[in-house]
């Protein structure tokens, strides 16, 4: 029996399937954007996806001291790029939504349009970057609207296994915004394994101690198959211990490494879950604009979809 997303989230069962992308640039000139959403859609609907992730990129540049690789360049909204130019991509869409630009006043606007809507939406709540780039919106103030204005709206947060790492308190963030309302959680690039793994351990054990269940966890996963694109995701913050950077680094084929790595990474952290009751899903995107890790990230797609569909058997 298949299940939608929504019914999924839910149930809180493992196998969520998504993929993430960001809208194209703002600049993008308006004759060149049909021809871009035709060549998104025909790689999509290669997919068996349960849900499309659409980013809402912001620069931060104040997060970290090193220069960013790449400028930063505005891109559509990510809620009418989602909702009208991939419309007739018909499964549901996952919008990312950076509050601190909202103000109370904008925030409420846009709750009052998931209100109007025909279908019902599912978006991730962002706060700021950083302490010092906090400007609009924060977070809690966020969430108490949308629990009070939008009852339907399926809220989503993030996981950052790397925090976690530094301040072993990422368990109870997830707690706190599940109190908050989200229903579902999707991580930052999963590379480092053993910081992965300690962050479900420590949300499994808090679980059991509260007698609560678990929400699903989505994992994301992205190839990097360039110097440059490695040098962009450390600059997200996305941590790669220094034996898999090297090689990556060091591999005749980096991306083909990269592709078979993240498997394997899955793999693991798969088997971790399941044996500590924690429904895993996953997201894969490619944060590099080259065609061949764009094609390397619908393979991996298949890759772990083909993993999951066989262990569930």
């Amino acid at each position: 029996m298949d299940f939608s997303l929504i019914e999924k989230i839910t149930a809180r069962q493992a196998g969520i399937c998504l993929y993430g992308m960001a809208p194209p640039k703002a600049a993008t000139p308006a004759d060149e954007l049909p021809g871009i959403v035709a060549l998104q859609l025909q790689r999509l609907n290669t997919l068996k996806l349960d849900g499309l992730v659409v980013y809402d990129i912001q620069d931060e540049g104040e997060r970290i001291a090193a220069p960013r690789p790449f400028p930063f360049l505005p891109t559509l909204d990510p809620e009418t790029y989602a909702h009208s130019h991939l419309a007739a991509l018909t499964v549901p869409k996952v919008v990312y939504r950076c509050v601190n630009r909202d103000t109370p006043e904008t925030f409420r606007r846009w709750l009052d349009g998931v209100n109007r809507s025909s279908v019902p939406r599912l978006a991730v709540l962002v706060g700021a970057p950083s302490q010092s780039a906090r400007a609009g919106l924060i977070l809690t103030d966020a969430y108490a609207a949308a629990r009070e204005q939008a009852r339907d709206l399926i809220l989503g947060g993030i996981a950052i296994a790397e925090r976690h790492s530094r301040r072993q308190d990422e368990h109870t963030r997830i707690l706190a915004k599940t109190g908050e309302g989200c229903r579902f959680f999707v991580t930052q690039a999963v590379y480092d394994v053993t910081a992965t793994k300690s962050l479900l351990s420590d949300y499994a054990i808090a679980l059991q101690e509260r007698g609560e269940a678990p929400v699903p966890i989505i994992l994301t996963f992205s190839p990097c198959g360039s110097e440059k694109t490695l040098t962009f995701m450390k600059w997200l913050g996305i941590h790669f211990p220094r034996w898999l950077e090297n090689d990556l680094r060091l591999a005749p084929d980096p991306l083909a490494s990269s592709v078979a790595l993240c498997e394997s990474i899955f793999a693991e952290v798969w088997d971790y879950a399941r044996d500590h009751g924690v429904p895993l899903g996953i997201n894969v995107e490619s944060v590099s604009i080259r065609k061949a890790e764009i094609e390397a990230s619908l393979e991996l797609m298949r890759r772990l979809q083909h993993r999951m569909e066989t262990a569930s058997h």
